[in-house]
């Protein structure tokens, strides 16, 4: 029988909005915050996916054990600030072994609010999600360990979910600049474009950094605009092409301001892109619908197939809506598919150069199978140089 001495506390509980609470040792910020639950299979990037825009609104589980072994820096912040709202992980957080490290990942996450907790079962709450779809939860923190559970449960219960919620307005840019860094590459690192290029307007609905870095290395002079910019504030900059930006929150809601401003993109002669709510954005402007998933894609191992060459490419996700194949027009060709369940992973207009995929292509810090689509939508603009 074990001593009181070596019975620890638990400093940290996950109140899931079914009465299913999970306790464990609690990092980062002390507190509570309400969210919902996805889980990511990467095994790298953890730094990249706590910044990602993208999980805006939820708490993350990673199903990879060893989170915290690489630290933190600087340079491999997607945004300003964490944006997803908490982390959840098998063991406790290591202390980091890597040259590029600048502070410990415990610390980066006390330091930005974030609330996380080590020392759950993410087998058993990953089948979970899995099995019941992404739950809405409340995840404390505090170092004494005292928790009103009731109280937590029914704040999960309260928390109104993702559908319906327009967060893109939340994450993007408050107004317009200008972007010329370039992908990070040894022994360099970070290099700026000094020489002229395509003009891109990128519309930001939570655009990430590795995003715009690769239009730069693509041979973009990209300018940025907020997710609400007009038709007209789009158009003032002369465009060679646009960009539709990755981004959290349901596709319905922001489309109704962005989809008016993308038909009359559309209705122009210039190439377009889109990734991840960018992606939804365009289907959505096209005529397609999106439904919400059961829990989701997010991870950097998913297996997506190009329908026009055969080609599987291993790719990075994470979306919790999806683009509704079966609501695709006349003229609207479906040109990725996912190999997990058959979902919607691209699509291009037969008639112009305009496409889009669900994943994220350029997915820092991998894998980097798909880099050719910022290629692709260059050489779009170059024909119509």
């Amino acid at each position: 029988m074990a001593s009181a001495a070596t019975i620890s506390k638990p400093t940290a509980c996950l109140a899931l909005a079914d009465g299913t609470v999970f306790y464990g040792k609690g990092f980062g910020a002390t507190g509570d915050t309400v969210a919902e639950l996805c889980f990511n299979t990467a095994m790298t990037g953890y730094q990249e996916i706590m910044t990602d825009p993208s999980y805006a609104g939820q708490v993350v589980t990673f199903t990879f054990p060893h989170v915290g072994n690489v630290g933190v820096n600087p340079e491999d912040d997607e945004t300003a600030d964490p944006v997803a709202a908490g982390m959840v992980v098998k063991w406790d957080p290591t202390e980091p072994s890597n040259w590029r490290s600048a502070e410990r990942l415990t610390d980066w996450l006390a330091r930005r609010g974030r609330i996380c907790i080590g020392g759950v079962d993410t087998r058993r709450l990953t089948r979970a999600i899995r099995q019941q779809g992404a739950p809405h939860v409340a995840l404390a923190h505090d170092p004494d360990g005292n928790f009103d559970i009731e109280a937590l449960v029914a704040k999960a219960r309260k928390f109104p979910g993702l559908e319906g919620l327009d967060l893109a307005k939340d994450v993007t840019c408050a107004q317009s600049y200008r972007w010329n860094e370039m992908r990070w590459a040894w022994p360099e690192g970070y290099q700026n474009r000094t020489t002229p290029g395509h003009k891109v307007v990128a519309i930001d609905y939570g655009a990430k950094r590795n995003i715009l870095r690769c239009l730069a290395s693509a041979g973009c002079d990209v300018t940025v605009l907020p997710a609400t910019a007009t038709a007209e504030e789009v158009f003032a900059l002369n465009p060679d092409g646009v960009f539709l930006s990755n981004g959290p929150g349901d596709p319905a809601a922001t489309g109704e301001y962005a989809v008016p401003m993308i038909r009359e993109v559309l209705k122009k002669d210039i190439p377009v892109f889109g990734i991840c709510l960018g992606h939804q954005m365009l289907a959505l402007a096209l005529g397609a619908k999106t439904i919400k998933m059961n829990h989701g894609h997010h991870g950097a191992n998913h297996p997506v197939k190009d329908k026009e060459t055969g080609k599987v490419e291993i790719t990075s996700m994470n979306h919790g809506f999806t683009v509704d194949s079966q609501t695709l027009p006349e003229g609207v060709v479906e040109t990725h598919v996912s190999l997990f369940d058959g979902s919607n992973c691209g699509i291009r207009m037969a008639d112009k150069p305009v496409f889009s995929v669900q994943y994220h292509p350029e997915a820092s810090p991998g894998p980097q199978d798909s880099y050719y689509l910022f290629e692709r939508f260059s050489k779009a603009m170059d024909a119509r140089a």
